[in-house]
């Protein structure tokens, strides 16, 4: 993949000294998303699924077209995919909505050491409610995650577990596949948050297995403001809705209230129409280079950072050591400088990275930190980048090293 022609597309890159290493966070968006949101806004904008005008059928056949490539991308069904705020908002969707209906008084729900806050806080607040246990599988010293003490708390019967697909924190991919034959033998539900994965590994939920899979538009090249959760239909069809409101129902009285199918049953108000639009653009593009590619790209990319980083003294990275077991992204912090210091150093010298416990604050205390610098990388970067983030780690060195 030529990504000196991909980088062309990205707007904001043509600024002056710009090295963007904060995918992670959020993703620069493509040409082909502006100008879609822009095309839709200019010309095709109404409300949706509320009326027969012309104008009204041309934004839902975009609109709902945008779902259905959104599901095609990973595998799912357009049925099977409800189109939220975002992933956050997806598993709060999940921990309220199934969570209200399904979890008693001494029930188990399961989550790991490295998970995002967006998975530990709403499941912590709905076993709370609801009289629950949360337990949590740890992590090994290369941060991958410990299988047996997974096994260990499946022993105990959960009703669900809760996992990160690639940690954005270690990188860590994990097994999703085996570990949704563990978790489904031991008669529980598995929830995965592929907000990491979905923009640069291949992912089919199907195939996976998951019966719930929440990711994020803006990490996917896509606009902030749209997140989706695929849930197996049966699964979904018995889950009542969270939010109440029009839409999201089929007949409303003060005496009697009948809720629409799914997934309309948990998308209550005005859609997010416009960002639904930037998402199936965003899924096109990155279709159009080929996720295999994608992969391939960033996993190159990933090695040759690890490469450079260990040449400077007193750098530890987080997570596998092995290009190949991690997402695209490199976490590490300096013996002798804080992680805020070396990211507003870098950032003086155009190079964007995140600095902080990325909400992840239990994980940041399994590692004995209490924050880590983290760089991340898109389909336009270039070894060039990963070299200017050295090149910008040794002026933090001069100023901070011994």
């Amino acid at each position: 993949m030529a990504t000196t022609a991909v980088a062309h597309d990205f707007p904001v890159l043509e600024r002056e000294g710009l090295v963007y290493l904060d995918s992670a966070a959020t993703a620069q968006k493509p040409r082909q998303v502006i100008d879609a949101m822009d095309d839709f806004l200019s010309h095709h904008n109404a409300s949706v699924h509320r009326g027969v005008y012309p104008l009204m059928v041309e934004a839902t056949e975009r609109y709902e077209g945008a779902r259905d490539r959104a599901a095609r991308f990973v595998g799912s069904t357009a049925g099977e995919t409800i189109l939220t705020g975002n992933a956050t908002q997806a598993i709060n969707l999940v921990a309220q909505a199934w969570g209200r209906a399904n979890l008693q008084q001494g029930d188990r729900v399961v989550i790991t050491e490295m998970e995002h806050h967006s998975v530990i806080v709403p499941w912590h607040m709905i076993c709370r409610e609801r009289g629950a246990h949360l337990d949590v599988v740890g992590v090994d010293d290369e941060g991958q995650l410990l299988l047996e003490e997974l096994d260990a708390h499946l022993a105990k019967g959960p009703k669900l577990v809760a996992i990160t697909h690639v940690s954005n924190v270690l990188g860590t991919i994990n097994p999703i596949e085996e570990i949704a034959r563990r978790v489904h033998a031991a008669g529980a539900l598995l929830l995965v948050d592929g907000s990491q994965a979905v923009p640069q590994i291949p992912v089919d939920v199907a195939a996976l297995d998951a019966d719930f899979y929440a990711w994020t538009g803006h990490k996917a090249y896509g606009p902030t403001g749209i997140g989706v959760l695929h849930g197996k239909r049966e699964i979904l069809e018995a889950m009542p809705p969270w939010i109440g409101g029009g839409h999201m129902i089929n007949r409303v009285s003060f005496e009697e209230i009948t809720f629409a199918g799914v997934p309309a049953r948990f998308e209550a108000g005005t859609s997010p129409i416009v960002e639904g639009v930037g998402l199936g653009a965003a899924v096109d593009f990155l279709s159009g280079i080929g996720i295999d590619a994608v992969r391939a790209h960033e996993r190159s990319v990933t090695a040759y950072a690890m490469e450079r980083l260990q040449e400077l003294p007193g750098l530890t990275i987080h997570g596998p050591q092995d290009p190949g077991a991690r997402g695209a992204l490199v976490s590490f912090h300096l013996d002798h400088a804080h992680p805020h210091d070396v990211a507003e150093i870098l950032g003086r010298q155009g190079v964007c990275v995140r600095a902080g416990h990325h909400c992840a604050q239990p994980l940041m205390k399994r590692l004995g930190i209490g924050a880590s610098t983290r760089a991340s990388f898109a389909v336009h970067t270039t070894p060039d980048d990963v070299d200017r983030l050295v090149d910008a780690l040794v002026e933090v060195h001069r100023i901070f090293g011994d």
